[in-house]
C-alpha cells in the first residue's frame, strides 16, 4: 500500500499552501467581516489553476487528478473555508457537470471561461420548499412547439455564487410541448439573458465572504443545445457530482480542522497558568489527541475517496460509499475540533481577534450542504444493507 504522494502532487500541494498563507490567511478577517467576495485572489486563484484543478488544459484548467484537487482544497480552506467554498463549486459541482456530461460545444463555451477563473460558475437545484428532497423541485422547463428551446420558470435558494456567477447549472422538471412531464434535466443558464433574476443575499452563519443568494428564472429562453445530458437526466447527473462535491467538502473540512489544530498546539505551549503551559495539563493533551486522531483518520477517509475517484473514472464504478463516509467523518470532525479549539483558547477563542471563532463557524456548513450528515448515513447505510 502506497501512502505517498507524487511529486506532482506535492507541487500542487505546496504552491496551493504558499497561495493560500500568502495572498489569502491575511485577508480572510476582513472579507468575513464585510461579507464581501474576494474577487481579486480567486481571479488570482484561477490564474494558478485552482478553478479547474481536474479539468483539461484545453478547457482552460490544470488537468491533475482528484487526489490535487482535495489537496487544493485542504490548503486553501485551512487558510480561509469561504475561499474553498468558491473554488468547491467551480471544480466539483459546476466543472464536473461539464466535464462528464457536457458535450464538446458545451465544454469549450461554458466550461473553459470557468475553469480558467475568467468568470464564475454555480449550481442551483435546492429550492425554498426542499433541500434533500430534490425530486419535489417545483421548477419547470416546457419545451416549445418547434423544439428548439425551453422556456424555464424557476425559483431557487441556496445558490453559492449565486451573486457573481456569469453561467448557472439548472435543475428543472422536464415539460414537453404535449404537457407531459419527461423528468429532471439540467440545463446552463446564462445569468447576463432576460429573464434571470438575482434575488437576496443570504445572511450566512459563516463561510460569509462566500455569496449566496436565491435566483428566479421568469419565462427564460434557454436553446435545447444548452440542456446538459439527455431530458430526464438531469437526477442521475446530479447524484454523480455530489460524489464529486462530497470529495470537495471533505477536504474543505480537513483544512478547516487542521488550521484550529494547529493553532491549538501552538497556544497550548505558549499560553502559561499555575506557572506552566496549558499544553502539559492532561485535560488539554487529551484534546490534543482526540483532534489530532480524528484529523488524520478525516485525511485518510479523503484521499482514498479521491484516489477511489481517479479509480472509478476509468472502471465505471461508482464512487458514493467513500464520498460519503469521508465527507460524513471529516465534517463532523471539523466540528468537534473546532469547538475544541475554542475551549483550549478559552476567552480569547471567543473573540474575533484570533480566527478560531470563524473556524467554529465556518466548519459548521460542512455538516449540512452537498447532503447533511443525516443523509449520508442514509446513504452509507443503504448501500452497505443493500435496503432502502
Amino acid at each position: 500500500m502506497q501512502f505517498a504522494l507524487t511529486e506532482d502532487q506535492q507541487i500542487i500541494q505546496n504552491a496551493a499552501r504558499e497561495f493560500a498563507q500568502k495572498e489569502i490567511a491575511p485577508v480572510a478577517a476582513e472579507f468575513d467581516l464585510r461579507g464581501e467576495f474576494p474577487v481579486e485572489t480567486i481571479r488570482k486563484a484561477g490564474e494558478l489553476g485552482f478553478m479547474g484543478v481536474e479539468v483539461p488544459e484545453e478547457y482552460g484548467g490544470a488537468g491533475l487528478d482528484p487526489i490535487s484537487y482535495a489537496l487544493v482544497m485542504t490548503e486553501i480552506s485551512a487558510a480561509d473555508a469561504a475561499h474553498g467554498t468558491i473554488v468547491s463549486v467551480n471544480n466539483s459541482l459546476y466543472g464536473s457537470s461539464l466535464l462528464e456530461f457536457g458535450t464538446e460545444e458545451q465544454k469549450q463555451a461554458f466550461l473553459t471561461p470557468v475553469a480558467s477563473g475568467a468568470v464564475n460558475g454555480a449550481y442551483a437545484m435546492t429550492e425554498p420548499h426542499c433541500g434533500s428532497d430534490a425530486r419535489a423541485m417545483r421548477s419547470r422547463a416546457e419545451l416549445s412547439g418547434d423544439g428548439s428551446h425551453y422556456t424555464i420558470n424557476a425559483r431557487k435558494s441556496w445558490v453559492t455564487s449565486g451573486p457573481v456567477a456569469k453561467y448557472v447549472i439548472l435543475f428543472a422538471q422536464t415539460i414537453q410541448a404535449d404537457g407531459e412531464s419527461s423528468g429532471i434535466s439540467a440545463f446552463i443558464v446564462d445569468a447576463d439573458e432576460p429573464g434571470f433574476h438575482r434575488g437576496k443575499i443570504e445572511p450566512k452563519l459563516g463561510i460569509r465572504a462566500s455569496a449566496t443568494c436565491e435566483i428566479e428564472l421568469s419565462d427564460y429562453r434557454c436553446p435545447v443545445a444548452h440542456r446538459i445530458g439527455e431530458e430526464g437526466q438531469g437526477f442521475r447527473i446530479a447524484l454523480t457530482v455530489l460524489d464529486s462535491g462530497r470529495i470537495g467538502i471533505a477536504a474543505q473540512a480537513l483544512g478547516i480542522a487542521q488550521a484550529a489544530y494547529e493553532a491549538s498546539v501552538e497556544y497550548s505551549r505558549e499560553r502559561k497558568a499555575f506557572g506552566e503551559s496549558i499544553g502539559s495539563f492532561q485535560s488539554i493533551q487529551n484534546k490534543i489527541a482526540d483532534m489530532k486522531t480524528r484529523i488524520e483518520a478525516s485525511r485518510l477517509l479523503v484521499l482514498q475517496a479521491a484516489w477511489a475517484k481517479a479509480r472509478s473514472e476509468s472502471s465505471g464504478v461508482k464512487n458514493t460509499l467513500n464520498a460519503s463516509m469521508a465527507k460524513l467523518f471529516a465534517s463532523e470532525t471539523a466540528m468537534f475540533v473546532t469547538h475544541q479549539a475554542v475551549q483550549i483558547h478559552g476567552g480569547m477563542g471567543y473573540s474575533k481577534e484570533l480566527p478560531l471563532e470563524r473556524y467554529f463557524r465556518d466548519a459548521k456548513i460542512t455538516e449540512i450542504y452537498e447532503g447533511t450528515s443525516e443523509i449520508q448515513r442514509l446513504v452509507i447505510g443503504r448501500l452497505e444493507t443493500g435496503l432502502r
